[in-house]
């Protein structure tokens, strides 16, 4: 299987999130139209939701993709980052959203805002991928070793956070974590 052959959703407005769900299950697994339901549920009496864009472009926050995850029988837990990544027990975890700023630009203008970017992780094939919907095609990332650093050097920055995404069963059972004494 090559890189071009993997279900790779890109950037459409601010749904990176929508994406990075559809990524991370390797097909068409949610539509917009669920998520904003979500938002409504969330924040029902508020006439703007903070769970989303203003403009209904997405922008989703992590509460979204936690009750997206849910809906199919997920979790999503944030992952520590004072904790190296090597505590992780690989063959318990579906795979991994990273959230990262990024920068409002207009054509060649960057404004002053601060935006948020929502990345799928996974492993297919026994490979690592980044599904950035950003990226032109699925970028190989490698072993879990390899993963093991993209995730610390990822993380060195403060203003990025990890969420490892696992069953149910797994997140019940602490199985998504082989040391957690750290």
């Amino acid at each position: 299987m090559s890189v071009q052959d993997l279900f790779h959703e890109k950037q459409v407005r601010q749904l990176c999130a929508l994406h990075a769900l559809n990524n991370l299950f390797q097909q068409n697994t949610f539509e917009k139209t669920e998520l904003d339901s979500i938002c409504y549920r969330l924040s029902p009496e508020n006439w703007i939701n903070p769970h989303k864009s203003m403009l209904g472009f997405g922008n989703y926050d992590i509460n979204v993709i936690i009750k997206a995850l849910e809906s199919r029988g997920f979790e999503a837990i944030w992952f520590d980052k004072r904790k190296d990544p090597n505590c992780l027990n690989w063959t318990n975890i579906c795979g991994f959203i990273l959230n990262i700023p990024m920068d409002y630009k207009i054509s060649f203008i960057t404004l002053p805002l601060k935006r948020r970017h929502w990345i799928a992780i996974r492993s297919i094939m026994g490979q690592y991928y980044n599904l950035d919907s950003k990226l032109d095609y699925p970028e190989l990332i490698g072993t879990a070793d390899d993963l093991c650093k993209f995730i610390r050097e990822q993380l060195k920055s403060q203003d990025k956070e990890l969420f490892v995404i696992v069953t149910k069963e797994v997140e019940q059972n602490q199985n998504w974590i082989l040391d957690d004494t750290n």
